[in-house]
């Protein structure tokens, strides 16, 4: 059955009294941005609910798309056609006809939003399941939860049928909270981090250091293709570039190995803080989880994030392992992250790194390290790069009919 447009319904979007409007233009062009391959689509939104006509575009390739989309509740793909008795019938047997298999149970929704229309909701939904009890005689009506429900919807321009519900990401639309750096590694936590933040309507921007010749092409690629797989939800994603192998060569020739890990993570945050005041960001992402390794114990949370007084995401902080590894398999993130490409951290990793460090033997050690130099310098040489699973630049469109 051909769709020709699909109705979408706003999540939280419903609690945000003034907000709502530039919540809904966010909503709108993340929906365009992830969208960019269907260019006849076109988006309606308006306060309650917002309407893709599809123009031809194939709804079941841009379904899977929108299901990605934070700040949509759920939709319903839709079939448009002539607003009057004699075409609700006939389009309200065709549907039953392919969907009806014998067992279920049906319901008619009418809404009917244009009041010149000749019959009010009532007698539409009177009058659309007299037909289907007539086409189908032994099929059972039920007004809780039946099994097909055969929405109505009279429109000024149109009537629309559609009979599927299917879940949105909820969530908010990405980019209504602010601005986030995610220091982004190459391992399993920092892309659901990503992830967790984009739901809760944060703009991420993705830090990667990069520590060539120690860190390959390999691995600065599979950093990449992280985030691209973190793209589909927002549409394009700004990639940083930062080059940290001065830093890590200094840190390892003129500090003990046991603080080689909390000095890295100090000059990491450092910078990452650096870029975010750059790009105006407002906050730091991370993919630590509490006690997983040497620097993500408390006393060493405490020792790395004493460099900044930005606040600092931790979304994936309280969950297990296998929490985690669940999350990164439904964004299909988890098998790009364990091939077997090292980032800087781990080739730099010491053999017992300290899990207390000092306050004062760090401040100490770090007089040695000409650490504002080395800032400047890599700051220098940072490379950003938009990142987009369409490898295309999203087209600037207007919303219609947004009030």
């Amino acid at each position: 059955m051909q769709y020709t447009e699909i109705m979408v319904r706003y999540g939280e979007l419903s609690t945000k009294g003034k907000n709502r409007r530039s919540f809904i233009m966010q909503l709108a062009q993340n929906v365009r941005g992830a969208l960019i391959d269907f260019p006849a689509l076109k988006i309606h939104a308006d306060r309650d609910r917002m309407h893709l006509i599809l123009n031809g575009e194939d709804s079941t390739k841009v379904i899977p798309k929108l299901t990605k989309v934070f700040g949509i509740q759920n939709f319903s793909p839709s079939i448009r056609i002539e607003k009057n008795p004699i075409a609700l019938k006939a389009t309200t047997e065709e549907i039953m006809e392919a969907i009806y298999t014998g067992k279920e149970s049906f319901k008619i929704t009418a809404k009917r939003s244009d009041h010149s229309f000749e019959m009010d909701s009532n007698e539409i939904q009177q009058f659309l399941g007299n037909a289907v009890v007539d086409r189908f005689p032994d099929i059972q009506a039920q007004m809780k939860r039946p099994d097909i429900n055969l929405r109505v919807e009279i429109r000024r321009d149109s009537a629309y049928l559609s009979y599927e519900t299917i879940k949105g990401a909820g969530g908010l639309p990405v980019g209504t909270s602010g601005k986030g750096m995610l220091m982004l590694s190459g391992g399993i936590d920092s892309p659901v981090a990503g992830y967790l933040s984009m739901k809760r309507g944060v703009e991420i921007e993705a830090v990667h250091f990069a520590s060539p010749p120690y860190t390959s092409e390999q691995s600065l690629q599979k950093a990449k293709d992280l985030t691209e797989k973190l793209t589909p939800y927002v549409g394009s994603i700004q990639f940083i570039e930062v080059p940290f192998t001065e830093i890590q060569e200094e840190i390892k020739q003129h500090t003990p190995q046991g603080y080689w890990m909390t000095l890295t993570r100090r000059m990491m945050l450092r910078i990452t803080d650096a870029i975010r005041e750059m790009r105006h960001g407002l906050v730091i992402i991370n993919g630590e989880s509490l006690g997983q390794v040497a620097s993500q114990t408390l006393h060493s949370m405490v020792a790395i994030n004493e460099v900044t007084t930005t606040p600092i995401i931790r979304p994936v902080v309280t969950m297990d392992k296998t929490e985690i590894i669940e999350l990164a398999e439904k964004i299909d993130t988890f098998e790009l992250a364990i091939q077997p490409f090292e980032d800087c951290c781990t080739i730099f990793a010491p053999p017992q790194p300290k899990t207390r460090p000092k306050m004062d033997k760090v401040l100490e050690l770090e007089k040695r390290l000409d650490i504002d130099g080395m800032i400047e310098r890599c700051l220098a040489g940072l490379k950003v790069e938009a990142i987009s699973a369409a490898h295309s630049q999203a087209q600037v469109e207007e919303f219609a009919d947004l009030l």
